[in-house]
């Protein structure tokens, strides 16, 4: 078996990713939050330093690119190239509609033939292996079968797809008639979505699946992986290993940012997935969102986590 961690804008940074490798481990490949061309202004400086290899150096990293257009995805992949990485992923599953509306992400699975096209051009033109993250497809469970038979064209290193339209974002019933029908493919799978418990991991592994991706499970409970391999039993969390992997992760923000409200921003958003694992504590939640500098943060921290 083989877990992934799954990108999230704005949440999985290189500095979430070092801390989860130190403190929980068990993640074979972590994706990048995805990265969009700018191609008169090249990289900005936090999508440089999430690629920079001095600040990945004990993890496997794949970026994360989001575009429909072929000379930014190939330009793209070029200057990703030069700090050393051989894969980049694609991203045809992000169902936000600031995305979707340009034709991004999964709004690229509406039309097939510009699809198609835009995909013919990539894999003629990208020396590096090239992923695909997907949903699949945009409003009807049906378009999937052209979508999968258009992917079966092309060389991809793997095919991690999330069992959902984009229509339905993230809610709803998972569309297993369409999983199963991905699992008749040759195409190296990654399964992607709902996985936030051992038993959600075990009823996808009777499909013969051997690779997960997995994230918002993972940002609600660090310790899954764990559960999932059998090396920890459901319990609760293990708050002295958690209090250093918050305090590498706040540490590391403070160090790069300025002034409290950006760090204390970082910190309200992973609080919004981690409050989960501490049942009874839903008051904390509230107090740390109207926290305003980091002392009085710090404080209501160590009050919750009571170490």
């Amino acid at each position: 078996m083989k877990v992934y961690m799954a990108p999230l804008e704005g949440i999985t940074s290189y500095i979430f990713r070092n801390a989860f490798a130190k403190y929980y481990g068990g993640i074979d490949r972590y994706f990048t939050p995805f990265i969009t061309p700018h191609p008169k202004k090249g990289f900005s400086l936090s999508e440089k330093r999430d690629i920079l290899p001095e600040n990945n150096t004990k993890i496997t990293v794949i970026p994360q690119i989001l575009t429909n257009q072929v000379d930014d995805f190939v330009n793209l992949s070029r200057e990703i190239a030069e700090f050393g990485y051989d894969e980049v992923n694609l991203n045809l599953g992000c169902p936000s509609k600031t995305v979707t509306s340009k034709k991004k992400g999964s709004g690229a699975l509406a039309d097939v033939e510009e699809l198609e096209r835009f995909l013919d051009g990539i894999f003629s033109r990208c020396e590096q292996k090239i992923s695909i993250k997907t949903r699949i497809g945009d409003s009807d469970e049906k378009e999937w079968e052209k979508i999968l038979e258009i992917y079966e064209k092309y060389p991809l290193s793997e095919l991690i797809v999330h069992p959902r339209l984009r229509v339905d974002f993230y809610r709803g019933e998972i569309h297993w008639l369409a999983w199963k029908r991905a699992m008749q493919s040759e195409k190296k799978l990654v399964y992607n979505g709902d996985i936030c418990t051992k038993d959600d991991a075990k009823s996808i592994f009777q499909f013969g699946v051997e690779t997960l991706m997995i994230g918002r499970g993972l940002l609600k409970n660090p310790e899954l992986i764990s559960e999932i391999r059998g090396e920890k039993g459901k319990k609760e969390m293990n708050r002295s290993r958690f209090k250093q992997f918050h305090d590498e992760i706040y540490l590391g923000y403070a160090q790069i940012m300025s002034g409290d409200t950006p760090t204390l921003f970082k910190m309200k958003e992973l609080w919004g997935f981690w409050i989960t694992s501490f049942a009874g504590k839903e008051k904390y939640l509230k107090k740390i969102r109207k926290v305003q500098n980091r002392a009085e943060y710090i404080q209501i921290v160590s009050e919750l986590l009571e170490v």
